[in-house]
């Protein structure tokens, strides 16, 4: 019983000692750090979640990237460079806007025609006539 206290009373002692060694400091969270945590977890979320779809997966493979190391690679990214590779992902057309390539090609098909160089719209004479 006698060797118990007098190792509780070194323990103690130590504690006491050693304990301030170690400063703690409790400061209170902004909600903008809060909201720009939370955006930064989304965003690499929603990288990964793009980058496990099966045609980017085989793409990445096809480029010799296996899946463990675009896990791997998202992880080590900071949360400003995931940010702003979904900035530019968000910024790519998605195969979507063939309204806008039919346009460009009616625009391109009459200059052509109006320069002379091909013939496909009756209605469009040439320049050079």
């Amino acid at each position: 019983m006698q060797t118990w206290r007098r190792i509780l009373c070194a323990v103690l002692a130590l504690n006491l000692f050693l304990g301030p060694l170690a400063p703690l400091q409790a400061a209170m969270i902004g909600n903008p750090a809060i909201v720009q945590q939370a955006r930064a977890e989304l965003d690499r979320e929603q990288l990964r979640a793009l980058l496990a779809r099966d045609e980017a997966r085989a793409q990445l493979q096809a480029l010799g990237v296996s899946p463990e190391d675009v896990d791997a690679r998202v992880a080590a990214m900071t949360d400003a460079e995931v940010a702003q590779v979904n900035r530019h992902l968000a910024g790519m057309p998605a195969g979507g806007n063939i309204l806008g390539l039919i346009v460009l090609l009616f625009i391109v098909f009459i200059i052509t025609d109006m320069l002379g160089a091909t013939d496909v719209f009756p209605f469009v004479h040439p320049i050079n006539k």
